[in-house]
């Protein structure tokens, strides 16, 4: 049975999360190295690491395995869960897949280096209920290839 991982540091999706492990009944591992509020969810597992730069990320890549799903927001994150065979899902619904994750960390990089030297300045764009709702869908279907692999 799938696990669900999830970097749950600002993790916009929570709710949907929970919502469809519990329909599923499948254990959701919330990883976060602040404070959150726990969940009381007999499938939720609550997890705090140690304070540190990427202490959720290494606790999630060290725990993770093949056909396990993570949601996260991080591509070096996805690209460390897709190597040990897991899925990895951004919180906007969008899959990152052995295709798709070098040319993701690619832009990420090349993006950093524009906000450091003040070519572009500010953030991506806010979160819309589209987003809320093509996520939602998007795990699902990540579920449903989990449990037939």
């Amino acid at each position: 049975m799938p696990e669900i991982y999830v970097d749950g540091d600002a993790c916009p999706v929570k709710a949907e999360i929970l919502r469809v492990a519990e329909r599923h009944k499948l254990v959701v591992h919330l990883v976060s190295n602040s404070g959150f509020r726990p969940n009381r969810n007999p499938l939720v597992r609550n997890v705090v690491v140690a304070d540190g730069p990427d202490a959720a990320d290494d606790w999630i890549a060290e725990h993770i395995g093949a056909g396990d799903i993570a949601v996260t927001a991080d591509i070096p994150l996805a690209a460390r869960c897709l190597k040990t065979g897991a899925q990895a899902l951004g919180p906007t619904g969008r899959p990152f897949t052995e295709e798709s994750i070098g040319q993701a960390l690619a832009t990420r990089d090349l993006m950093a280096h524009l906000r450091e030297t003040g070519d572009i300045r500010g953030g991506g764009r806010g979160f819309t209920k589209q987003d809320r709702s093509r996520f939602l869908s998007a795990l699902e279907v990540a579920v449903q290839a989990a449990r037939r692999a």
